[in-house]
This record gives structure tokens, C-alpha cells and sequence, in this order.
């Protein structure tokens, strides 16, 4: 990469020659005959010597050369003028923010990035209208402040808001980041956590594709817009859909990369190029590459230089060099740039220290980076990423340009204020730069005129978040009438329950097309293969082979128009399609309901940062955790025993949890989700969990269903009608009700004790629902207290209370705070998970029937309920040994 671009020539007469047969094929056969002679050489190359020469990259110039750029349509001096005032509100926002409050904020990013977001607002980015869904912008977290700089010349936005930058929660403010949680009709999508923009935008224009193909939303030519930065291409995320998007020939997705070669602290290849090693990685995954490296004042170097020497130079220097010329000076440039060859000083010797300053970056070019814009929109079957060299703190001068501490910047001196103010030519007297106002062009100015009629032209303003689609006809519970019934003797799973619902929902004329079933690569771990032959698997190929099962009745099927959503062994790629799904009534007024299902343990572990952003997206739709629990899943052990998700799902705001133990239960909370989400309209989503152990599912008790949706109800009350009798009540969810069903028989038949059966479907919201009343309570003090449902429901039903689930005891723990005058105890599966069958699982973890059981008698012996010998007695009869290994325990 670091080497010189151009070696030395051997015989430039045999190289001219060679270069002369070259250029004749192309004039007289055109570049597809000359590239396909260039292919059969390197083709022979490689059988006689093993391996295969080609370029990985190109020079270090611009792709397109300036006599291929096409000519601008705009008015250059207006959008200079438009882009000084938004680039100054950009930073005086910032600057105000601090002086006022201290919260800062970012202002060298949007300085680098300027003229990239300015080309595309003004001649790029499509607005929806009545006709035309609209593109798609994804806006790189840190250039906010410019975003709302230009909404403010716009009008959408006034200084009130922006004085109210990064100050939100008791005024009218901005968000620091992109928001659609917080200003849900302005951002579309949430960005700031690096890495996820890249990799949700490529899914989003799959997901485009995925509608126009099923006839959901006619094709339209939209575009998914991407803006990242150089420093994110590190994270993971950023590459990690690249492949999908030229594998698919997403040529409806583009990334713009502002690659100003600093990171956060310092620069991203300081040794290197990260422009060079993003083409390269780009183009073999099947991209266009468009790199905009250098300003139209270095095409006339450029032409003039005949030697070669200049492209040698500039490979010569890394992304180090070039960050500190940035930070230095024309003379700077002068001796050690173009220093290093007395041809290149020659070049450059009727220019002035200025002018070589002056000697931009293509990022900060319109013409330029209007050039690669268009090309990139023009390019069909491939996607395109733009590889924009910038300046970090363009324009900030010593206050920041180029300079390693830039990103950190939120004050600048007086004096840096000014020499901002001189160099973006801006009309402030010095006396009002002590209060840095905002600036706008006047109404009936020609800029002002300029913003309205582009923007106009382009369909309307963006970012703009739009509100809900129509509401859906969703089924009535009773449509599910064969899971309320209960199966009789058969066994059956509730990971088979759902699949059954699916079924019945697919089938439903109202919304069976809006179902959008996802997983990753195990359906038929989850028995859905039957779905293959009914639905179809989505490919934009269609199936250009026959399958291997063919002659069996759920064949594999692959269709254009195929419903199925599979991923592959790919979590991050699955849950980013959930989220465009889940974000579709929005994005494309599709309410698409999308069921994403996957092994539990490699759901919100792996993938929490994009489950918040779901969140942040406002997404609907349901995450369903299959073969979950910690002790359900026989003979894997550690890397899929979950015992956690549900404390995971807990903490997301508009996450709703359920771990449903049966069929019924199931069947009413999707129910009631999809009328939440998809008819009351709210901007929520569900984490259920399933199970893969089967056995016979009940018919659903009378009048259970509000006690479903809030989180627990009445599942068995105990037959005995002695009062005072010993009484346990007993709170299981999930897999491990039929323990805590089989201890109560127990407690019964060896110790006489009573228990309640309660079905905790949700202890996460049991908790909401407390600290809702909690805070009520402390804010309405003198008021009748309200009461926590739970506390509410086992107020009738003394005794200790005893909660256990397959998952941590924190889980269980969260209704206590909501019981206070209940002995309590939670117990779950803490630890590190382990290999074997369910019932060794279910002794070694601590929650079998036995160590229920065990709970029970403690707590009553507590209470001076009954004799603690009996407690003994349990442990000895249960086989349950005092010095017991701490399952949690770490070892």
C-alpha cells in the first residue's frame, strides 16, 4: 500500500507499445473487448505460474477524471453561501450549548462532512410525496448539529430548539443523536452507535427489494443513503452486510464515506490508507468504488505532470502525513509534500503558499462529489460506496483543523470564532460574535429562494419521520380456538404452538401477505420447514436449481416472491431485517408484522445494541427466544443454556416480555400484542420466549386472559379448605411450572402443606406495573395508595411466597419490592450453564420440585408456620445434601 505507484520501466518502448495496442482495442472495440483480452493474459498468467496478479486497488485519484465529470446543475455561489450559514449554525450551536449549560457537543465532524450532506440535500435526496415513498437517508450520528443547522434555514427548526441542543427532558430541545424515539417527526433512524447505521441500511434496501418483489410496494427506484465515517468502517457491524449487498446486487444502496483519516483521538491509519483498504475491500465484495480524493485544483498538477512523480507522492504519503499538512500550512505543504522531489517544487513554483493551501480535498468539492453522486445513482446492478477524503474541523483553523483533539472540541476562543466568521466570508461584526447568534438568509433572498426551490423540486424536506399507517384488521382470539382447547393427551411444544399460529395468521385474509416470518438458519429446528413449500423462502433469483429434497413433501423452496425471510447463521443480519420490517409502516406506510425467531441464547446476548436501537427505531413486531431456559435444552450446555434473556428484554423501555408456559398463553399474547402495536398504535415490541420441551397442553380456565397480558394469574387454587393449614404460594413461568405443579402434590402429600399455583407470564411487567403505582403513590400523597396488581391478586391467598423460573433469580426477584409483607424467595438458574438432561439440570441448578418444595418449607418455618425439623426432614427425604455445590458458584 505505502509503496510507489510507479515503478521503474525497464523498456518505456515496449511499454508504450504495449500501451498504444491497448488504447487502439479500446477505440475501435470498446472497453469490454479490451478488459476481456486483459483477463485471458492474467488467466494465462495464472495456469503457468499458480497464482493470480491483479490490482486489489487503484491509484490514489479520483475514479472519475474531470474530463468525465458531468456539468454541475447548480448554482455553486448560492450553495457556498448556504453552506457558510450551516456550517456556522452548526458550530455556534455547539459553542452556545456550552456556554450556557456545559453540555457540548461534536463540531468537527459536520465541518469535515459539509459539502457531502449539502450535494445530496440540494440535488440528491428524495422527499415522499403522494406519489413516490421517497429515499432513504441515513445521517451519521455526530454530524447532528449540522442537520439541525440546515433545518433552521429551512424553518422546521427554531433557535429556541437549538439553544435547547443536548437539553430535552423538561423543554422544547434536540436530541443530541439521531432520535426517533425523541423527535419521532424529524429522525428516521438511529445512527450514533457506530456500525449499526452501515449494517441496518444495507438490510433496509433488501428489505425495499423483499416489498417490491412480494407486490407490497411498487418499485419505485428509491435509493437507501448511508453517511459513515472512516474510523466506524472498524467496527464489525460496518462491513459485516457488505457481502449481502454485492451478492444481491443491491444497487439501491449507497455509502458515503467521510474519510477525513481521524478516529476519535487520532488518526485511523496514521501508517496506512484507509481509503486504499476500503477500496479494496469494497470492490471484492462486489461494489462500485468511487474515490473523491482530490479538489478540481489539482486536476491541472495532475494533467501537468508528466513524470508520473506526483501520483508517486501521493501514494508515498500515508493518512499521518496528510493529517498533519492539514494541521499546518501552505509553506508546510510546500517543503514537505512537494519538497521531497525537486520536479514536484518545479510544479508547484508559480503558486503561492496560499494557493497550495487553497488546493482542496475532493470531499470539500461540489463538482466532485457531485460527479461520484451521479454515477452512483446511474449505476445499475451493484451497490455503490463513495470514498470522500475530507479535512476533520474543516475551516476550524488552529482551533481544530486536521488537529487530533478535534473531536473533543466544544469551545473555541474568541479569536477562533473570528478567523471562522473571515474564512466562510460571513457578515457578523465583531461585537456580536461575543454571543455567536444563528444565521439565516433572509426570506426573499436569492439562498433563501435557492433552499426552498431545490428542496421543492426533490419532494420535500429530510429528514422527515412519518407517522403510523392505517390500522390492521387483526384476527379475533377466537381464531386460534384449536391452542385454546389444549391438545388432549398429545404432547406438544410451544415452539409447535407458534408455528401454528403462524400458520393460521398466514392464512388470514386480512393480513396474511403483512406477515413476515425471519430466522436465521435453523427452521426446522423449530419446525417450520413445512412453511418452505407454502410460503417460499425470499430470493431475488428465484431457485436456479433443484433442490436436494425435491421428491419430499416440504421441500426446500427458494421464490422471488418467497415470504420466508432466512438470514443464514446470522443474528445481526436477521434482527437488522426485524427491524426494517418493524419499521415499515413508518419508512414505507407498509405495516408489515414481522416474527423473528431464533435460539434464545444467541438472540439478545449477541445482538443488545441493535435490540435498543429497535427500540430507539420505534419498531413493532416479536422477537420469539426459542428452546429457552437455562435447563431445557438437553445435552448443548454452556453456549446455549439462556438464563438471562429475560433480564436483557427488561431493561429496553418499550420491550414487552412474556415466558409463556402454554399454548393458550401464547395464543392471547400474540394476540394482544398485534392489536397493541397494530391497532391501538403503539410504538412498542414483544420478547417471548419458547420452548422446545413438549408435553400436553390444557385448554384455557374461564376469564384468564387480562391476567395473561398483565403478567400472572390464578393457574390451580389447592383443594383443601382448612384454613389453617399451612399454605405456600407457588409463581413459576415457562419451563418450569410443571416443577413448581409436581412440588405443590408434594407439599400436599408429605407435609400437608397448601399451595397456589399462579403462571407468572410476565414478571417484567408485574414490576412496571408496581413501580407505575409506587410513583404514583409518592407523587399523590395524599390520595387512596393505588396497590400493585400483584400485590392486589395474592392479597386473598396467605402464605409465603415462592417464585421460580428457568432463568436468574433476579428475574423472580422483581416482584419483590412489590410483596412487602410476604416472606419471599426467588429461586432460578445462576451460573455458568451445563451439558445433560433436563431433570440433572433441573437438581443441579435448584429448581426442580424438590428444592420448590424445599423453598416452601423454609419460608413457613420462618413464619413459625410449621417446625424446622421439617425442613430437615424434606432435604433427607428428597435427597437434597446440605453441603451442596453452589450451582452459581464460579469455578
Amino acid at each position: 500500500m505505502n509503496q510507489p505507484a510507479v515503478k521503474a520501466d525497464l523498456d518505456p518502448q515496449e511499454t508504450a507499445e504495449w500501451l498504444e495496442a491497448f488504447e487502439g482495442v479500446t477505440d475501435i472495440d470498446g472497453r469490454e473487448r479490451a478488459h476481456f483480452l486483459l483477463e485471458r493474459m492474467a488467466e494465462a498468467d495464472q495456469r503457468k505460474h499458480g497464482d493470480f496478479f491483479s490490482m486489489v486497488t487503484t491509484p490514489y485519484v479520483n475514479t472519475i477524471p474531470a474530463y468525465k465529470q458531468p456539468t454541475y446543475p447548480g448554482d455553486l455561489a448560492a450553495e457556498a453561501r448556504i453552506n457558510a450559514f450551516i456550517r456556522w449554525n452548526a458550530m455556534a450551536m455547539v459553542l452556545r450549548a456550552g456556554k450556557h449549560s456545559n453540555v457540548g457537543g461534536h463540531i468537527a465532524t459536520y465541518q469535515s462532512a459539509a459539502v457531502l450532506y449539502d450535494v445530496g440535500f440540494t440535488h440528491f435526496f428524495r422527499g415522499r410525496t403522494d406519489d413516490f415513498a421517497g429515499d432513504m437517508v441515513y445521517i451519521q450520528g455526530h454530524s447532528a448539529p449540522g442537520i439541525y443547522g440546515r433545518a433552521y434555514l429551512e424553518g422546521r427548526i427554531d433557535e429556541e430548539l437549538l439553544d435547547n441542543f443536548r437539553r430535552e427532558s423538561a423543554r422544547r430541545g434536540l436530541s443530541s443523536y439521531p432520535h426517533p424515539r425523541l423527535m419521532p417527526d424529524f429522525w428516521q433512524y438511529p445512527t450514533v452507535s457506530m456500525g449499526l447505521g452501515p449494517l441496518t441500511a444495507a438490510y433496509q434496501a433488501r428489505y425495499m427489494r423483499y416489498l417490491e418483489y412480494r407486490e407490497l410496494k411498487p418499485h419505485q427506484g428509491r435509493k437507501v443513503w448511508a453517511f459513515l465515517g472512516d474510523g466506524e468502517m472498524d467496527q464489525p457491524e460496518s462491513l459485516a452486510a457488505i457481502a449481502l449487498g454485492g451478492r444481491e446486487k443491491l444497487d439501491n444502496l449507497i455509502f458515503v464515506v467521510n474519510c477525513n483519516l481521524q478516529r476519535l483521538d487520532g488518526p485511523v491509519r496514521g501508517n496506512g490508507k484507509i481509503i486504499q483498504e476500503l477500496e479494496g475491500t469494497f470492490k471484492a465484495a462486489g461494489w462500485q468504488v468511487i474515490k473523491v480524493i482530490w479538489g478540481s485544483g489539482w486536476d491541472k498538477l495532475l494533467q501537468k505532470d508528466r513524470s508520473g512523480l506526483l501520483m508517486q507522492r501521493m501514494m508515498e504519503c500515508v493518512d499521518g502525513d496528510y493529517q498533519t499538512f492539514k494541521s499546518q500550512s501552505g509553506a508546510y505543504v510546500r517543503e514537505h509534500f512537494f519538497g521531497k522531489y525537486p520536479e514536484l517544487l518545479e510544479l508547484v513554483a508559480d503558486l503561492s503558499d496560499d494557493e497550495i493551501w487553497a488546493l482542496h480535498r475532493g470531499g470539500h468539492d461540489p463538482q466532485k462529489v457531485y460527479a461520484a453522486y451521479h454515477q452512483a445513482v446511474h449505476t445499475p446492478g451493484r451497490p455503490t460506496v463513495v470514498l470522500a477524503k475530507t479535512v476533520k474541523g474543516f475551516g476550524m483553523g488552529e482551533a481544530g483543523e486536521g488537529q487530533n483533539i478535534n473531536h473533543q472540541l466544544k469551545k473555541m476562543s474568541q479569536d477562533a470564532v473570528k478567523a471562522f466568521r473571515d474564512r466562510l466570508g460571513l457578515t457578523i461584526s465583531d461585537a456580536q460574535l461575543a454571543e455567536i447568534p444563528y444565521l439565516k438568509p433572509e426570506p426573499d433572498s436569492a439562498a433563501a429562494k435557492y433552499i426552498t426551490a431545490t428542496r421543492t423540486a426533490l419532494g420535500g424536506y429530510i429528514p422527515a419521520r412519518f407517522g403510523q399507517s392505517a390500522p390492521l384488521a387483526i384476527p379475533e382470539l377466537s381464531r386460534f380456538d384449536g391452542l385454546l382447547k389444549g391438545s388432549g393427551e398429545r404432547n406438544m411444544s410451544t415452539t409447535m404452538a407458534f408455528v401454528n399460529i403462524l400458520g393460521t395468521l398466514l392464512k388470514d385474509v386480512n393480513i396474511g401477505k403483512l406477515i413476515v416470518p425471519i430466522v436465521p438458519d435453523e427452521s426446522r429446528t423449530f419446525g417450520m420447514e413445512g412453511l418452505f413449500r407454502q410460503i417460499g423462502i425470499h430470493s431475488w433469483l428465484g431457485q436456479l436449481y433443484t433442490p436436494q429434497d425435491a421428491g419430499q413433501l416440504s421441500y426446500y423452496k427458494e421464490a422471488k416472491d418467497g415470504q420466508i425471510l432466512q438470514e443464514g447463521i446470522n443474528e445481526s443480519g436477521a434482527i437488522s431485517t426485524w427491524i426494517a420490517a418493524g419499521t415499515a409502516y413508518s419508512n414505507h406506510d407498509v405495516a408489515t408484522i414481522p416474527f423473528y425467531i431464533f435460539y434464545s441464547m444467541f438472540g439478545l446476548q449477541r445482538v443488545g445494541d441493535l435490540a435498543w436501537a429497535a427500540a430507539d427505531a420505534r419498531t413493532k413486531g416479536f422477537l420469539l427466544g426459542a428452546t429457552s431456559g437455562r435447563t431445557t435444552l438437553m445435552g448443548e450446555g454452556l453456549q446455549h443454556d439462556d438464563g438471562h434473556s429475560h433480564v436483557l428484554s427488561s431493561v429496553i423501555p418499550s420491550c414487552v416480555s412474556y415466558d409463556p408456559t402454554y399454548a393458550y398463553e401464547l395464543a392471547v399474547i400474540v394476540q394482544s400484542g398485534m392489536r397493541r402495536m397494530f391497532v391501538e398504535q403503539e410504538d412498542i415490541y414483544y420478547y417471548i420466549t419458547l420452548l422446545n420441551e413438549g408435553y400436553p397442553q390444557p385448554p384455557m380456565p374461564a376469564g384468564v386472559e387480562d391476567g395473561i397480558i398483565q403478567g400472572a394469574y390464578l393457574l390451580k387454587q389447592s383443594e383443601t379448605t382448612n384454613q389453617e393449614s399451612p399454605r405456600a404460594q407457588l409463581v413459576a413461568s415457562g419451563a418450569i411450572m410443571r416443577e413448581a405443579l409436581a412440588a405443590a402434590e408434594l407439599l400436599a402429600a408429605d407435609f400437608g402443606v397448601a399451595s397456589d399455583i399462579w403462571s407468572a407470564t410476565s414478571l417484567s411487567e408485574l414490576r412496571r406495573n408496581g413501580m407505575a403505582a409506587e410513583r404514583w403513590n409518592l407523587l399523590h400523597p395524599e390520595d387512596p395508595p393505588k396497590v400493585p396488581y400483584i400485590q392486589s391478586l395474592l392479597a386473598a391467598h396467605p402464605g409465603p411466597v415462592v417464585v421460580v423460573t428457568d432463568y436468574m433469580k433476579i428475574v423472580g426477584d422483581q416482584i419483590k419490592p412489590f410483596l412487602p409483607d410476604r416472606t419471599f424467595i426467588a429461586l432460578g438458574t445462576d451460573g455458568f450453564g451445563r451439558s445433560d438432561t433436563r431433570e440433572a439440570l433441573r437438581e443441579f441448578f435448584e429448581v426442580n420440585r424438590h428444592f420448590i418444595a424445599l423453598a416452601a418449607l423454609k419460608l413457613l418455618a420462618d413464619e413459625g408456620r410449621i417446625a424446622r425439623s421439617e425442613v430437615n426432614r424434606a432435604m433427607a427425604l428428597y435427597g437434597i445434601a446440605p453441603d451442596k455445590p453452589d450451582p452459581a458458584a464460579v469455578k
